[in-house]
């Protein structure tokens, strides 16, 4: 799999629980079972957010395998991609790296294709290093044009799959300035070559994704990010979403040329 997203990724839970939206899916069974129907709605990639036993979020190896290898059974040649942020260990940097160390352990079924390292996190480039060395492609995620000429000093021995441009925490009006910063300070920096993915949260989620199809850059939706449809009503669930996002990514390309 070569891990190419030409329009959407799904992202299926991040910190949410059941609590928070019912139509979460935390547990593998569950995962797979989402996987599935966001592939068959048009997403072309996975993202998730492991869970132990406990329902909290994880970076162990056992938690992510075990999500990986159910959702990879469920919709096989998907690229699926898993989460490193920080927080998941609740900040200690030195926890997280040991047990991204681990995932090389895990058997081709269980190991994600990718996984996303936040630039800003402390400890973020060793970690993209035991990810290479584990055969797991890096996805960088940049949140500020402060973390571009970070992650062009960082002299990674791999080059990132791909840059995750990710506008977090902003209103709708300002979540598109916020992205063209970004998109910006990329195209001035030595890793502008690099393929991008363009996503925001919360009430920036919608207008970044038309902001990408305006762009000609793929971009993600899922549970994760908003759990409202474009009209900003509730949404059922990650399949709709997807379908939603196809919508609104095809009514905002740019069509061909008089």
């Amino acid at each position: 799999m070569d891990g190419v997203i030409r329009q959407l990724k799904a992202c299926l839970n991040g910190k949410r629980s059941q609590a928070d939206y019912p139509a979460v899916p935390v547990t593998p069974g569950e995962l797979a079972a989402d996987a599935a129907a966001v592939v068959a709605a048009g997403a072309e990639a996975i993202h998730l957010h492991a869970r132990g036993p406990d329902g909290a979020e994880s970076v162990r190896a056992a938690d992510v395998g075990a999500a990986v290898a159910a959702v990879r059974a469920a919709c096989p040649g998907t690229p699926v991609g898993v989460s490193t942020g920080l927080w998941i260990t609740h900040g200690d940097a030195k926890a997280r790296h040991a047990a991204v160390a681990s995932w090389a352990e895990l058997g081709p079924a269980a190991r994600p294709d990718f996984a996303s390292v936040n630039v800003s996190e402390e400890g973020w480039a060793g970690v993209a290093r035991v990810l290479g060395a584990a055969a797991v492609a890096v996805e960088a995620g940049v949140w500020s044009a402060a973390d571009v000429p970070v992650l062009a000093a960082a002299g990674l021995p791999q080059p990132p799959l791909r840059i995750l441009v990710e506008v977090m925490g902003e209103p709708a009006a300002a979540a598109p300035r916020a992205a063209e910063a970004i998109l910006r300070a990329l195209d001035a920096s030595a890793v502008r070559g690099l393929p991008r993915l363009l996503h925001g949260e919360g009430e920036g989620c919608w207008p970044l994704v038309a902001q990408a199809a305006r762009e000609g850059l793929p971009t993600r939706i899922g549970l994760e990010d908003t759990v409202a449809g474009p009209d900003g009503g509730p949404a059922s669930g990650n399949a709709e979403l997807v379908r939603s996002a196809l919508q609104v990514l095809a009514a905002h390309r740019p069509g061909p040329q008089m």
